[in-house]
């Protein structure tokens, strides 16, 4: 096996300015709906990479290899025109870059020795996109890449090989950001954010395309809703001139109703928010047509931690309580171990709350002073609400037996729920109602999956859909919280300390420590809110890569779906 160094680093060559003279990307604009600061692009200053052409005299190793080195240069109009230098002429014509991506690690790449003409190339793969911009870990697979090799015009070139391109974990976030194609759940009532991976280059077409040419990504596709009908596409590429990116359709998009287009609009509005533009102009066969935004509801909850203190149950601000008429009276009297609250669905403008008694047993508890006994099975995890009031629960050594009680506290069992797991740790439901998050152990270790949830009439679920494995959990799971629309957090540690897992749905992830003794995690509207609870009652906040105390004496830290209207 042999490798070749004589590459020389990739050049940084294209700057913003380059950038937006050539395809009116903004370098401005309000902050992005679902997209966290270490995927976006940055606005002052987007670069690019221009790999080096085939040398004289390379010999079919160094060919390949340049070739996959070039894979991190798609150029201004993310064609890829330095790789197909690489290919014969015929094969430049039809290899297709867009076809995905393999995310590798770059030390662990060898080439092969040409046998019968095919150079392979075996690589340890940490993730792959498809062809539509959805990320998927793999856990480090083992792969081997054959590139056949042929004689033109007296230099080796590569005459077939696969298509897509392989780009290593540290060259990846450089050339493909994350963006989010927008979704509706299936009541209308919230948008739902799916992680694509597109190239920075032309990334409105991109975001715009996958919206209304193609389908959500897989594992989510029965849980959430579109706008637009299959007949309907997008045109052309999708110009942005000073922010405002033009989206032409097809004449099929006529026989869509005002609602259905006003949702379309929206849909398009907020997908390409992610790639920096402010607004957008709808147009059918280049003739702008008259939309409005669809009002949704929110899912951002309030700044304030949720607390139980020796005070009582309330809103903590500074050193002052702000308790919940009528809840926090019913938290206190039952003292549970865990409280989950959301807006209820019934009376948008109050609370109720999922709470597990030390007993085990999980209740439902309204402002009203209300309250149902739901769940007195043994073992249970913390419960989760959804924002049609439905708790969840799940006992830890049956993950197969998820339960949803309906606000009438009617029981469904939820079908289909986490298969092949042996327990489960956490469970939590997304503030849209569309997806759940779960620790469980499964082949042996503690992992992070997520499913969709497939519902009924009146929005009762009817089962989840195939989970995916998100990441590996270190050590022992003690607490899940959605820290955002698009994030999960996982708190997991032992005796020596205590690692919080920030997962992107559909995406890459994060790892921070904190002192050992960490209990419980809340999220909050974005990365940074996120609090963590101590054993000794001591809340802290994510400063920068670590974790710094805020406030003591909080017996309970609950978890937020949303806020009263």
């Amino acid at each position: 096996m042999t490798r070749w160094r004589g590459i020389p680093a990739l050049l940084v060559v294209v700057l913003a300015t380059v950038l937006t003279a050539c395809t009116g990307l903004p370098t401005s604009g309000r902050i992005n709906y679902g997209l966290g600061t270490e995927d976006a692009p940055d606005a002052e200053e987007v670069s690019f990479l221009l790999p080096d052409s085939p040398q004289p005299g390379a010999t079919p190793e160094q060919i390949v290899e340049g070739f996959i080195r070039a894979g991190s240069g798609p150029g201004l109009g993310a064609n890829w025109d330095r790789a197909r230098e690489f290919l014969t002429e015929d094969f430049a014509r039809d290899w297709r870059p867009g076809a995905g991506v393999i995310v590798d690690v770059l030390d662990d790449r060898a080439y092969s020795e040409p046998e019968d003409d095919v150079v392979t190339m075996a690589l340890s793969a940490v993730a792959t996109v498809d062809d539509g911009g959805s990320y998927e870990r793999t856990a480090f697979r083992e792969q081997t890449l054959p590139f056949a090799m042929v004689q033109e015009n007296g230099e080796w070139r590569i005459s077939s090989a696969p298509d897509g391109v392989v780009l290593d974990e540290d060259v990846f976030p450089r050339v493909f950001h994350r963006y989010s194609v927008m979704y509706f759940d299936p009541s209308w009532h919230y948008l739902v954010p799916d992680a694509r991976w597109f190239p920075t280059t032309n990334a409105a077409s991109s975001v715009a395309q996958a919206l209304v040419d193609g389908p959500p990504s897989a594992w989510l596709a029965d849980s959430v809703a579109t706008a637009f009908p299959e007949s309907v596409e997008v045109v052309a590429a999708v110009p942005v001139t000073g922010n405002v990116a033009e989206v032409d359709l097809n004449e099929a998009a006529l026989s869509a109703d005002p609602e259905t287009l006003d949702r379309m609009y929206t849909q398009l509005q907020e997908s390409l928010r992610t790639a920096n533009v402010a607004d957008v102009e709808l147009t059918i066969d280049s003739v702008p047509i008259d939309v409005e935004p669809v009002a949704v509801r929110s899912t951002r909850v309030p700044g304030a931690p949720l607390v139980q203190t020796e005070e009582g149950f309330g809103f903590l601000t500074g050193d002052a309580l702000d308790p919940i008429p009528g809840l926090s009276e019913l938290v206190e009297q039952f003292a549970p171990v865990a409280v989950q609250v959301a807006p209820d669905p019934v009376a948008p403008d109050q609370l109720l709350a999922a709470s597990r008694l030390g007993t085990g047993e999980v209740l439902r508890l309204r402002e009203d002073e209300t309250y149902d006994q739901l769940d007195a099975r043994a073992g249970l995890v913390d419960p989760s609400l959804d924002p049609f009031g439905i708790v969840w629960s799940v006992p830890r050594d049956q993950p197969a037996a998820v339960a949803a009680f309906l606000p009438d506290t009617t029981r469904i069992d939820v079908a289909d729920a986490w298969s092949g797991a042996t327990s489960i740790s956490a469970m939590a439901v997304s503030r849209d109602g569309t997806r759940v998050a779960a620790v469980v152990a499964a082949g042996g270790r503690n992992v992070l999956w997520v499913a969709g949830i497939v519902r009924g009439p009146e929005q009762v679920p009817i089962r989840l859909g195939d989970p995916v494995q998100l990441g590996v959990v270190s050590g022992s799971g003690r607490g899940l919280a959605w820290l955002d629309d698009l994030s999960v957090g996982v708190l997991s540690g032992d005796a020596e300390g205590s690692t919080v897992l920030e997962q992107v749905v559909g995406g890459t992830s994060t790892t921070s420590s904190a002192a050992a003794g960490m209990v419980s995690i809340a999220g909050g509207t974005s990365l940074s809110s996120a609090r963590l609870r101590a054993e000794d009652g001591t809340l802290y906040v994510k400063r920068g890569t670590g974790w710094q105390p805020t406030a003591t004496g909080a017996l309970l830290l609950a978890t937020q779906q949303g806020a009263p209207e």
